[in-house]
C-alpha cells in the first residue's frame, strides 16, 4: 500500500454578526466596531502539502467565484509564512469552499484562517497563539474572530476580541444571493445614507450580551440589530422582500449578515429551521438557502499526516 502523502487538513467556521454597531468613517478611513460575533457550522476546508511550486485548486460551490493567485487570502497567508519562516516553502493548497463569497459571512477570513494553523502545523513552525492573532490581524479584520470561534465581542476594527459567555445552540437559516456586495461598497453608501447625521461612536451591545446569556433563542431575535443593513439593502433592494417573506414564514427575527447580501434568520429549533428552508425555497426569494448552527469553534485541524 503506498504511503499517504504529507499535509495538513484545516476546517474553519463562517461567521454572523448578532449586532454590528457603525461608528462614523475616522481619518485613516475606516469606521470603529462593536459587534458580536457568532461562529456557526458552515464551514470551508483548507488543505496544505509541501510542493516545489506554489499551487491553489478550489473545489465547492464557490469554486469559480474564489481567486487562485496573490488576491486569495490564503495563499497570501501561505506565503507571507514562506518569507517569514525559513523552515516554511511552497504548498499545494486546495480549498473545499461551502461558505459564501462576498455573503458577509467572512469566507476569505474563513480560509485565511484555516491557512495560519495548516502552514503552522505543516512546517512544524511553533507558532504562538499571539503569533497567530497578530498575522491574522494583518491579513484581514475576520480573520482574528475565526480563529477564535464561538461567539465575541469585537471591537475596534473588529479585531479587538473578548468572549462572550453564550448558553444553548442557535439554529440559523441563511438565504444566499449569487449576487455579492463588496464590503466597500457598502461601507460608502452607508457614509451616503448618514451624510449630514451625527453618527454616534458604537457601544457595547448590553441587550445581546443579555440574550445570549440566556439562552432564549426569541430574547435572542428581539436584539439582533445590523447599522450596515440600511446601505446593503439600498444597494440590493430585493433583500427587504427576502427578510419579509422569512418572517412571514415563521422565523423568530432576520438580520443582513454583515455587509451582506446574505440574510439570516433565527428559528426557534431544528425543525422550525427546516420548514423555514422548504418556505423561502418555493418562494424563489433566495438563489439558494442553507441551515447551520452556533455557535461553533474556530479553525480546527481535521486531519495532520507528517510522514512519508
Amino acid at each position: 500500500m503506498a504511503a499517504k502523502q504529507p499535509g495538513v487538513t484545516v476546517r474553519a467556521p463562517a461567521k454572523v454578526n448578532l449586532c454590528l454597531g457603525v461608528g462614523p468613517v475616522q481619518g485613516d478611513g475606516y469606521h470603529p466596531l462593536a459587534t458580536v460575533f457568532h461562529a456557526v457550522d458552515l464551514t470551508d476546508t483548507v488543505t496544505v502539502r509541501p510542493s516545489k511550486r506554489w499551487e491553489c485548486t478550489v473545489t465547492g460551490p464557490y469554486a469559480d467565484r474564489v481567486p487562485t493567485g496573490g488576491s486569495n487570502l490564503a495563499m497570501r497567508v501561505a506565503q507571507r509564512l514562506a518569507d517569514e519562516c525559513f523552515e516554511a516553502g511552497p504548498v499545494s493548497m486546495t480549498i473545499d469552499k461551502s461558505i459564501p463569497v462576498a455573503g458577509g459571512m467572512a469566507g476569505g477570513s474563513a480560509d485565511a484562517a484555516a491557512a495560519i494553523i495548516a502552514i503552522d502545523q505543516l512546517f512544524d513552525l511553533q507558532l504562538t497563539k499571539l503569533d497567530h492573532q497578530e498575522l491574522a490581524t494583518d491579513i484581514g479584520a475576520d480573520v482574528p474572530f475565526i480563529l477564535a470561534g464561538g461567539t465575541a465581542l469585537g471591537t475596534g476594527r473588529g479585531d479587538q476580541l473578548a468572549p462572550v459567555l453564550t448558553t444553548g445552540r442557535y439554529e440559523w437559516v441563511f438565504a444566499l444571493q449569487d449576487d455579492g456586495l463588496s464590503t466597500p461598497a457598502v461601507y460608502a453608501e452607508f457614509d451616503r445614507l448618514n451624510k449630514g447625521r451625527k453618527v454616534p461612536l458604537p457601544q457595547a451591545p448590553e441587550e445581546m450580551i443579555a440574550a445570549l446569556r440566556s439562552g432564549d433563542p426569541r430574547e435572542l431575535a428581539g436584539a439582533l440589530s445590523n447599522d450596515l443593513q440600511e446601505a446593503a439593502i439600498s444597494l440590493m433592494p430585493k433583500l427587504q422582500k427576502t427578510i419579509d417573506t422569512g418572517l412571514a414564514e415563521g422565523a423568530l427575527g432576520a438580520i443582513v449578515s454583515g455587509s451582506g447580501p446574505t440574510v439570516a434568520f433565527l428559528c426557534a429549533d431544528r425543525a422550525a429551521a427546516l420548514d423555514l428552508m422548504v418556505g423561502l425555497t418555493a418562494s424563489g426569494v433566495a438563489d439558494d438557502v442553507v441551515s447551520a448552527g452556533g455557535p461553533h469553534p474556530g479553525a480546527r485541524v481535521v486531519s495532520n499526516i507528517r510522514t512519508v
